[in-house]
């Protein structure tokens, strides 16, 4: 992964730089060697901080490093109306729209093998942990026992967090902050890179094996992104992928529309769930939707659903091993009678007000620890491996030492299930109990996630965990879920959040007892759903998502009026788990709502200096001498007299356009507009945007003395038709515009035609409420603020009310 402190694409990055207030800045200036020593000072305290505030470097994995923002917005010039494909008849758009298609088939089938495979991996290797450890306790061999199932799971961990923290820090977490920020329009490097995938997925198969508290949604979800931004690079000369028509993916545009389809396919692949696929992409990740994208979306999960359903036919003739059921995806828990009346709404509510308030101080709690975690993790690499290898012993220490604390209950009778599970998964461990008993407690914790919610959702077991244990559990489960998420390592968050819910929804029902007619399974289903609304907000896709892994529709009314209470009640506490992740993150995400402060300011109230400008006909020196003094990726173009009756704004051109003219020279030896016709030596490919993170250098142009006093006509390669607004627009509306549209660069003009014929340009950062803030503090007190109730507010309704 790239460092802060080492070059970027435009040059090395000044963090003194990267904490005031640019306009047109994204990439930043090159640093002087006097200083290096201030640099090193800022990025030490940058990462101490714990949570990035600056807009132009973000924490990917663990580690700062620089941002760039993604152009969605379709570039019209002469030699792009020239070159253009969608302007070469039938042949072309046909061609564009079958590698749509297929492409979106391949990410399907991809993301649903990645998915099975996964699961596959993580139920063999955790299930023969467990078995061997099972036997060495029949054996009454206990401290041996303990011994080898410590040291598999460190082994585990210590792989997981090995691979990830050395050779792709960027694989670290969930991935679905990335994923959003991505799809909001900020590029980080290495998030979607071949390496990254390759780490997430083998490490999310050993972290997960290893009994850490932690899930397989979030790093699927991931998986499918790399997945998708990988088959949308447009080929690859490395590996001679050069065929003309893979050119058309090189645009930011399409590669957003597949990786929306990847974040989808991964969701499918999770909890094989389809629909709920779809809705996640358009609720959680995604900024910016259409119905087109929709549909391709749907398509996408729907091959991941055919394929997970052909490789589950071939675990179900027994060629996937001892463990080889599939995971969280096999679930299937269904209930023919479901009956419930207007007696059990009280505990349904209570059931929802309990997981908004249990969700929100999850949310609170994970954002102090990883705060924490961020001051271990930027002190180095052993500091990673140790923190992580804490973090396994005491989750080992955990799982094995509770189960003790729990009393042995006689097998029921009447039960299909084999009772106690030995050398299986089960509802009944053994564990230390003696013939014809099990250990409950030992049921949750010596078990794999998915078996585990598997257990707590089955139907008829109302009489299987005592209230003990499962209190024993819940706060277990709710603090490991927490302190487990944050090392080097790929882990989510999704399943234990699952998995915390069920057992609080299990804890309800027994508690509830006579008062509610409802199966202590369905609450336990309901009480993931609650949890799940508390910490990650989301409604629409987690109902569907839940209805669809339990095969269950009659639930869907309760789950409906869970969310719906667990997600208002949480948002009067404090932001979704996501939002708080892209925020200690650093990413400089752009919210659907303006600031009411914005609407106060214009957007010339924010647009800062030194603006670069170059003129139609500009000399190779001037150039070479702009690009290297700065990290500038846009300038505006103005035609001057001789050139023009007056000076007008031509339109805006790309550094990396600029890079390509400079390498291929097409140089004139005077400024006159009767230059070569350049239109025969260039292609369609030579503008094409190359894949994420990928960017050409200036220092690596060379260029001779000669060279630098000769000129380049711009105007064949200048956007004629920029994205402008008026210098007197709010700022509100203008972000409105920027998000909506998906800019880079929006240039301000000025209200008087006697003035420059531009005055600024407006990029991401310049919305940021860091660099707004700054400029104009004082309009921090009308900072818009959620409701949310506080002792203070509380206070207040109850003196009103007196």
């Amino acid at each position: 992964m790239a460092m802060a402190a080492e070059k970027e694409s435009t040059g090395e990055v000044d963090l003194e730089s990267a904490l005031l207030p640019s306009s047109s800045v994204e990439s930043l200036p090159l640093l002087a060697h006097s200083t290096r020593s201030r640099q090193h000072s800022h990025l030490r305290s940058l990462r101490r901080s714990a949570s990035n505030t600056t807009s132009q470097i973000a924490i990917v994995g663990s580690d700062p490093c620089p941002i760039e923002s993604l152009d969605y917005e379709l570039i019209e010039n002469e030699e792009f109306l020239q070159q253009d494909w969608r302007s070469r008849g039938r042949a072309h758009i046909l061609r564009y729209v079958v590698l749509k298609w297929t492409l979106c088939f391949l990410l399907g089938a991809l993301a649903g093998a990645a998915g099975f495979l996964t699961n596959l991996a993580i139920e063999n290797i955790a299930g023969v942990k467990f078995v061997v450890t099972s036997n060495m306790m029949l054996a009454d061999r206990h401290l041996w026992a303990f011994g080898v199932f410590a040291a598999s799971n460190f082994v585990l961990t210590m792989f997981a967090a090995v691979i990830t923290a050395f050779f792709a820090p960027a694989a670290a977490g969930s991935g679905i902050p990335e994923v959003k920020a991505y799809l909001n329009g900020v590029d980080a490097p290495e998030i979607f890179s071949p390496r990254t995938l390759a780490v997430k997925v083998v490490g999310c198969i050993a972290a997960v094996s290893s009994s850490l508290h932690v899930g397989k949604a979030g790093p699927l979800v991931h998986t499918g992104a790399c997945i998708a931004s990988i088959l949308g690079q447009g080929g690859s000369r490395k590996y001679r992928l050069t065929c003309k028509w893979l050119r058309y993916f090189k645009n930011d545009r399409d590669r957003r529309d597949l990786v929306t389809c990847g974040s989808a396919a991964g969701v499918a692949a999770a909890f094989r769930a389809p629909v709920g696929g779809v809705l996640f992409a358009l609720e959680a990740v995604s900024s910016w939707w259409r119905s087109a994208l929709l549909w391709r979306a749907f398509f996408t999960t729907a091959v991941v659903a055919v394929v997970l359903r052909a490789l589950i036919d071939i675990c179900h003739r027994g060629k996937c091993g001892l463990f080889g059921k599939g995971g969280l995806i096999m679930f299937d828990v269904t209930s023919d009678t479901i009956a419930y009346h207007l007696p059990d709404l009280p505990p349904v509510i209570i059931l929802g007000i309990g997981g908004g308030i249990l969700g929100s101080f999850y949310n609170f709690f994970l954002e102090k620890v990883l705060r924490a975690y961020n001051l271990i993790n930027e002190k180095g690499y052993g500091y990673k491996l140790l923190l992580a290898a804490t973090i396994s012993i005491c989750t080992s220490c955990c799982i094995f030492g509770l189960p003790w604390l729990a009393s042995c209950s006689p097998c029921p009778t009447g039960i299909s299930e084999a009772c106690p599970s030995i050398g299986r998964s089960g509802n009944f461990k053994k564990f230390q109990c003696p013939p014809d008993h099990y250990n409950d407690l030992a049921s949750l914790l010596f078990n794999t996630n998915d078996d585990t919610i598997r257990n707590l959702f089955s139907a008829g077991t109302d009489n299987v965990f005592q209230i003990s244990s499962i209190l024993l559990f819940f706060f277990t489960s709710y603090f490991l879920g927490i302190f487990s998420y944050g090392i080097a390592a790929p882990s989510g968050l999704f399943i234990p959040v699952i998995l915390t819910g069920a057992t609080y929804g299990r804890l309800v029902g027994m508690l509830m007892g006579s008062r509610s007619t409802l199966d202590h399974s369905l609450f336990a289903v309901l009480g993931s759903a609650s949890l799940l609304g508390g910490s990650m907000r989301m409604t629409v896709s987690v109902c569907v998502i839940l209805l669809e892994l339990t095969n269950n529709l009659l639930l869907l009314p309760l789950v409906m009026l869970v969310l719906l209470i667990s997600k208002t009640v949480a948002d009067a506490l404090n932001a979704n788990i996501y939002d708080i992740l892209v925020k200690l993150k650093g990413f400089p995400y752009l919210e659907t709502h303006a600031e009411p402060y914005m609407r106060q300011l214009t957007v010339s109230d924010v647009v800062t200096g030194p603006l670069l400008m170059f003129n139609g006909i500009e000399k190779v020196g001037n150039i070479v001498h702009v690009l290297k003094t700065t990290g500038h990726h846009g300038f505006p173009v103005v035609d001057e007299p001789p050139f023009s009756d007056s000076s007008v704004l031509y339109g805006l051109i790309l550094r990396a356009h600029l890079l390509i003219l400079l390498k291929k020279r097409v140089f004139l030896p005077s400024r006159s507009l009767f230059g070569i016709d350049v239109s025969k030596q260039f292609s369609a490919d030579d503008f094409a945007k190359r894949g994420s993170g990928k960017h050409d250098d200036i220092e690596d142009i060379k260029l001779t003395a000669e060279d630098m006093e000769m000129f380049i006509d711009l105007h064949p390669f200048t956007n004629t038709s920029p994205y402008t607004v008026v210098e007197t627009m709010s700022l509100a509306k203008a972000l409105i515009l920027f998000r909506e549209v998906g800019l880079r660069h929006l240039l301000v003009v000025p209200k008087s035609s006697s003035r420059a014929p531009v005055v600024g340009i407006l990029t991401r950062h310049d919305f940021m409420p860091e660099h707004v803030l700054g400029l104009h503090p004082s309009l921090l007190k009308s900072r818009w603020k959620r409701l949310r109730f506080g002792k203070t507010s509380l206070n207040k309704v109850f003196c009103d009310l007196c």
